[in-house]
């Protein structure tokens, strides 16, 4: 049976890593990724570097830690919204959400090049949340299916890849186009997204012979 005196440093150990992974979170509002340093994180957090690195030995478990944390915070207060109102509207809700503070879509877009190298021991972990992420919007679509918000004629694991991809896509502009209207570019990209979905997918006859 576990002690009181154990309960009790568990409780602290638990509040010290939130309270890094918030100061994480912090410094990562004021700058990009790759400018962030333990030292900086520490001097949030209003610790040492020694005590952080006690708390998260590796650099790549803070990180995933503040992945989930931060995205947590983010997505789930949005997910009843795909139940009662479909996928679509799920996603504009986050797209409006990264409009509103566009640091975790420029954190998360920056972990992609981890995610992108085979040998880097976080890519794994980092496949598994974009594949939980696409599962989900793929079994939302299936019930948007079923409750005829989408045709039938959508097939919902090519509908989230090419959701995921309109989705991403833009972000990745809006980022290095500022002066992109993000909102309309995705309802502009998602209403036309949706009359192709409309339709029997026909695969295209490519004519080989033509150049040009």
């Amino acid at each position: 049976m576990p002690s009181a005196s154990m309960d009790s440093a568990q409780h602290d150990d638990v509040f010290t890593r939130t309270r890094i992974v918030d100061a994480m979170i912090h410094v990562l509002h004021q700058l990009p990724l790759h400018e962030v340093t333990p030292a900086l994180v520490a001097a949030q957090a209003d610790m040492s570097v020694e005590a952080m690195t006690a708390s998260f030995p590796s650099w790549d478990g803070l990180l995933l830690a503040s992945i989930d944390r931060w995205n947590d915070q983010r997505t789930t207060p949005l997910m009843p919204i795909a139940a009662e109102q479909g996928t679509i509207r799920f996603l504009r809700a986050i797209v409006m959400k990264n409009i509103e503070n566009p640091s975790l879509m420029r954190f998360l877009t920056a972990t992609l090049n981890i995610a992108a190298a085979p040998n880097h021991p976080l890519a794994p972990m980092l496949h598994s949340r974009w594949r939980r992420f696409q599962g989900f919007v793929q079994q939302s679509l299936a019930q948007d299916i079923a409750v005829g918000r989408e045709p039938h004629t959508m097939e919902p694991a090519r509908g989230a890849e090419q959701l995921i991809a309109t989705y991403e896509g833009l972000q990745l502009q809006s980022m290095v186009r500022p002066e992109m209207d993000l909102l309309e570019s995705f309802d502009r990209a998602v209403t036309r997204l949706r009359e192709g979905w409309s339709r029997a997918y026909v695969p295209p006859v490519w004519d080989l012979t033509r150049a040009g």
